[in-house]
């Protein structure tokens, strides 16, 4: 008898995980955005669990009373394009549009009114919540060379108590998530105290683990590679999220920089730039660039692109797709669809993420082969799941 009861109690134990295990699917997010408003037929968008609309202007939200919202879409539209399970975010922000985070992060009185604006943009639009892309509080934005972040310290104490206001208005249901940075040198705003602060508030956070190289880079990396986005993650549970809050964030556009000769034949993973910014502005050089799939290829540069796409190689060591063009002194980094395939089982499965994300998806046109290897790992996932 006592076999017995132990024996029925590891079948429930069991089927209690497994049941659990079916209902955590991935999350899927991609972000929708004005420069690139296409997407692919209905059929390919089957795994995508939220897609958020970009951008609206924060500055729009701190204006009292106002009862306008401007979107370059509406939310109908884009629910049209999805399949009806699909989560519809609008995202806030974006890089450069900072202000009115400051603005409204202030004071009890403008965290309240910022708040209050979103909510009402949220019943009007019909929209099921808000992605908040403050790139970044406390600092090292577009501006930073202007504005040294030392004038915006207070923002980080500001941070979790606007995301509170935001949760205070728009209630218990609604989806508030946020894009933040992945380069361990923006994350002023992510540590051990605040992080847990900002967690009580938000359903999931979006690391953006691509543009890990910029501008601000004076040598090579991949700026979307397997090493340094798990150098993000690992940072983020290090300093109070847990695992299943974050989404993996995959570029589904291509970058470029000009570098030096020397110091570069050996090993160009590590190798030194050219200027590519202005010390003192952060001014743009002209000496990097990207463009998305669905981008004409710039002029200028195209023929070591084709290079790069038919010579190009892996990083078994760090992870990442990259080729150097040692006749023009070009570094390309970007993922491939083989790129994003090896991210599933050592960042994703291992590190138990809640999910997966991508700038953006009519990037990804027309052919859609980065959106269709996401999708060819997440349906692997949920038929191991059913195996189950």
């Amino acid at each position: 008898m006592r076999l017995s009861w132990y024996f029925l109690l590891c079948c429930l134990s069991l089927a209690m995980a497994l049941n659990l295990t079916t209902k955590r699917p991935l999350r899927s997010i991609m972000y929708y955005t004005g420069q690139h408003p296409v997407t692919p037929p209905v059929d390919q968008l089957k795994h995508v669990t939220h897609v958020a609309i970009a951008f609206m202007s924060p500055g729009a939200f701190n204006e009292p009373g106002r009862m306008e919202w401007p979107l370059w879409t509406t939310v109908e539209e884009v629910r049209e394009k999805f399949p009806k399970k699909t989560k519809v975010l609008i995202a806030i922000g974006g890089w450069g549009d900072t202000i009115g985070f400051s603005v409204a992060a202030v004071s009890d009185e403008t965290r309240k009114s910022f708040a209050e604006n979103v909510a009402s943009m949220v019943r009007v639009t019909g929209a099921d919540g808000v992605d908040i892309d403050w790139e970044y509080p406390g600092g090292n934005g577009e501006d930073y060379k202007q504005v040294p972040n030392s004038s915006k310290a207070w923002e980080i104490q500001a941070y979790p108590l606007l995301l509170a206001e935001l949760r205070a208005a728009l209630g218990p249901n609604a989806i508030i998530s946020a894009a933040v940075p992945g380069l361990k040198r923006d994350m002023l705003a992510f540590t051990r105290e605040t992080v847990p602060r900002i967690m009580k508030h938000l359903d999931f956070l979006n690391v953006m683990t691509y543009d890990l190289m910029n501008r601000r880079d004076t040598v090579t990396k991949h700026h979307t590679g397997i090493d340094l986005s798990l150098e993000a993650i690992e940072a983020y549970i290090a300093a109070g999220a847990a695992p299943q809050e974050l989404n993996l964030g995959f570029a589904f556009y291509v970058k470029y920089f000009r570098t030096q000769h020397e110091g570069c034949v050996d090993d160009p993973v590590g190798c030194p730039t050219v200027l590519l910014e202005e010390p003192s502005t952060g001014a743009d050089l002209g000496q990097a660039g990207a463009f998305s799939w669905h981008d004409p290829v710039p002029e200028e540069v195209a023929g070591s692109f084709t290079k790069a796409i038919d010579k190009g190689r892996y990083d078994e060591q760090r992870g990442g797709y990259y080729y150097w063009d040692d006749e023009e002194d070009i570094w390309w980094t970007f993922d491939t669809p083989h790129a994003i395939k090896q991210k599933f089982p050592i960042l994703v499965d291992k590190k138990r993420l809640g999910g997966v994300f991508a700038w953006g998806l009519g990037e990804d046109a027309p052919v859609y082969e980065h959106l269709a290897a996401v999708n060819e790992e997440l349906e692997e996932r949920l038929e191991t799941k059913d195996e189950l």
